[in-house]
């Protein structure tokens, strides 16, 4: 089973939830999945820190600001990968 939901009832930003994984997707470009046993992220390596808006609710999905996720990259925590194929 699948959920789908606007964040905070915002057009062109969704949370997909399945029982494995949640998804971050703004517009028609996944942004970041997290892992539901784990709690394990990988971002999108082109639209991770695409736009304002897509910024804004990204760090909604992950509880953090820009500079915090800067962070976990740089220290490897979050892995970067190609998530629009």
């Amino acid at each position: 089973m699948t959920n789908v939901s606007n964040i905070n009832g915002v057009k062109n930003q969704f949370l997909i939830v399945t029982q494995a994984k949640e998804v971050f997707k703004s517009y028609d470009s996944i942004i970041a999945v997290r892992t539901r046993e784990t709690g394990k992220i990988v971002l999108d390596q082109k639209y991770w820190n695409y736009s304002a808006t897509t910024n804004k609710y990204r760090n909604i999905f992950l509880e953090e600001t820009r500079k915090e996720t800067e962070q976990k990259i740089a220290s490897g925590e979050y892995k970067l990968a190609n998530l629009n194929k």
